[in-house]
C-alpha cells in the first residue's frame, strides 16, 4: 500500500471517528484542567474563596429531620451500596457475554473505587470544621470519596449505553444521582465544595483515559498492528 492510500485511510478513519474522539478530548482535558486548578489550592492549604461561603448557607437551611434524610441519600454513595451494585453490573455483564463492556466497567468503577484513598494520601486536606456534622468522618477529604466513586460508576455506565437507545435514560438519572450524593456530602459539612468538584473531575479523567486507551487499542487490533 502506497502512502497516499495510507494516507487517505487515515483521514477517513479520522473523519469516522471524529465525534469519539472530541468526546474524549472533553471528558479528559476539561476534567484535568479543573482539577489541576483546585489541587493548585490544595496544596496551599486553604480553601478556595466560595468554599466557606456555600457550606454556610446550606448549613442555614439544616434541620434534625432533613439530616436525618440527608444521611440515607448519602449512604447510597459508600462503598457499602456502591461496591456491591458494581458487582451486580459486573456479573450481569459477564452473564450476557458482553466481556468488553463487563471490563470496561470493572476497570473504571474499581480504578475509581482504589484511586480515591491513594489520591487522599497524597493531598492530605483536612475536612471542614465549620460546625459538628451529623454524620461526621475521620479520614482526609480531598477528593471526596463519594463524588469519585459515584462519577466513576455513572460516567462508565453512560459511556456502555451511549451506542443504544438507553442514553438518555442513563445520562439523567446518572448526573441526577451524582449531583445528590455530591450535594449531600456538603450539605453534612464533611466536604468542601472543591473536594466534591475534585472528585468528580479525578473520575472523568480516568474514565475517559481508560476509554481512550481501550478505543485506540480496538482500532489498533481492527489493522493488524496488535
Amino acid at each position: 500500500m502506497n502512502p497516499s492510500s495510507t494516507s487517505k485511510i487515515s483521514l477517513s478513519a479520522l473523519k469516522r471517528h471524529a465525534p469519539i474522539l472530541l468526546a474524549l478530548l472533553v471528558g479528559l482535558l476539561l476534567p484535568l484542567v479543573i482539577f489541576g486548578q483546585i489541587a493548585d489550592e490544595v496544596r496551599d492549604r486553604d480553601p478556595m474563596w466560595f468554599d466557606d461561603a456555600i457550606l454556610t448557607q446550606l448549613h442555614l437551611h439544616a434541620t434534625p429531620p432533613r439530616d436525618a434524610g440527608i444521611i440515607f441519600l448519602t449512604r447510597l454513595g459508600a462503598a457499602r451500596v456502591i461496591v456491591p451494585f458494581s458487582l451486580l453490573v459486573l456479573a450481569a455483564f459477564w452473564v450476557k457475554k458482553r466481556r468488553g463492556e463487563a471490563l470496561f466497567f470493572g476497570v473504571t468503577a474499581g480504578g475509581a473505587m482504589l484511586l480515591s484513598p491513594l489520591a487522599k494520601a497524597i493531598f492530605q486536606r483536612e475536612r471542614p470544621a465549620l460546625w459538628p456534622s451529623p454524620a461526621p468522618e475521620f479520614d482526609f477529604g480531598f477528593p471526596s470519596g463519594h463524588a469519585m466513586t459515584s462519577m466513576g460508576v455513572v460516567a462508565a455506565l453512560v459511556v456502555i449505553f451511549w451506542p443504544t437507545r438507553w442514553r438518555y435514560l442513563a445520562l439523567v438519572l446518572g448526573a441526577f444521582f451524582v449531583v445528590i450524593i455530591g450535594f449531600t456530602r456538603l450539605y453534612l459539612g464533611v466536604h468542601y465544595p472543591t473536594d466534591v468538584l475534585g472528585g468528580w473531575s479525578a473520575a472523568l479523567i480516568w474514565v475517559s483515559g481508560v476509554k481512550a486507551a481501550m478505543w485506540g487499542r480496538e482500532v489498533w487490533t481492527r489493522r493488524g498492528v496488535v
